[in-house]
């Protein structure tokens, strides 16, 4: 396929996904409940750490995480509320309320010190970086191991900064920053959405291979790069916008795969 009919493709199929129709399945409505910033960025940071598996669990989930924290997360971590929780409660398949709670003291600690987490990634000027969601998680680690005495979690945010994918972190990322008022929500000023990088999984590596997008086998960093790097040659100002073509024309292969 040539790269013009390429775009064409992605093009047309992003406007059919990026849709207010998209919202309601996803997780990215959980964030969208919120008016204050620091609520939006604390839902959708954890909103999208328990993104694997079914969706359909992962909003229940999600659900019940909010509703655990009563509706008002900002408080909930500020006032503590997370110590009294069990720690071998189940809060998302192999994430337990003692990931989460090792999560939310790392968030205390930097909302003691910062009016939101987009002024904590401003003042480490992420946004100038060349990676800038990989920048960011090796801040955040470092704040909130120094928060849990040294401790690392690798349940909440991933340590493995030089190889990891980082497809849960991206989709929060591409939430808070993406501005086209149709999904995304556009609330933080840090990144710049050109900065952006696609959240990478099995589907969306498997649809971008039987594009001719990529090369590589693996769904790690380099890949994500070099996707990402691929679709900045068709959209340079929003190469993001092309994760939801691949998720949709993800969905259609598999549809036909799983046809009788």
């Amino acid at each position: 396929m040539k790269d013009s009919e390429l775009k064409s493709l992605l093009d047309e199929e992003s406007a059919r996904i990026n849709s207010p129709a998209f919202i309601a399945d996803d997780p990215v409505q959980f964030p969208r409940r919120f008016d204050d910033l620091r609520n939006i960025e604390i839902v959708s940071f954890l909103s999208a750490m328990i993104a694997w598996g079914n969706r359909k669990m992962i909003c229940r989930d999600a659900e019940r995480l909010l509703d655990m924290m009563g509706d008002d997360p900002y408080h909930y971590v500020m006032d503590e509320g997370y110590l009294s929780l069990d720690p071998d409660r189940n809060i998302h398949r192999t994430f337990f309320a003692r990931n989460l709670i090792h999560f939310l003291r790392g968030l205390r600690g930097i909302y003691a010190k910062y009016d939101s987490l987009d002024a904590f990634g401003a003042s480490h000027r992420i946004g100038e970086t060349e990676l800038p969601a990989w920048e960011l998680v090796a801040h955040l680690n470092r704040e909130i191991r120094e928060a849990n005495a040294g401790v690392t979690d690798n349940r909440g945010l991933p340590q493995n900064l030089d190889t990891t994918a980082l497809k849960r972190v991206n989709m929060a990322l591409r939430w808070l920053v993406r501005d086209d008022g149709i999904v995304d929500m556009g609330v933080w000023q840090s990144i710049p959405k050109s900065k952006l990088y696609i959240p990478l999984d099995v589907h969306v590596g498997n649809t971008a291979r039987e594009l001719g997008l990529i090369t590589r086998k693996g769904n790690d960093k380099k890949t994500v790069i070099e996707l990402t790097e691929k679709l900045r040659r068709f959209n340079p100002e929003d190469p993001c916008l092309y994760d939801y073509a691949l998720f949709g024309l993800g969905i259609e292969t598999r549809k036909k795969q799983d046809a009788p």
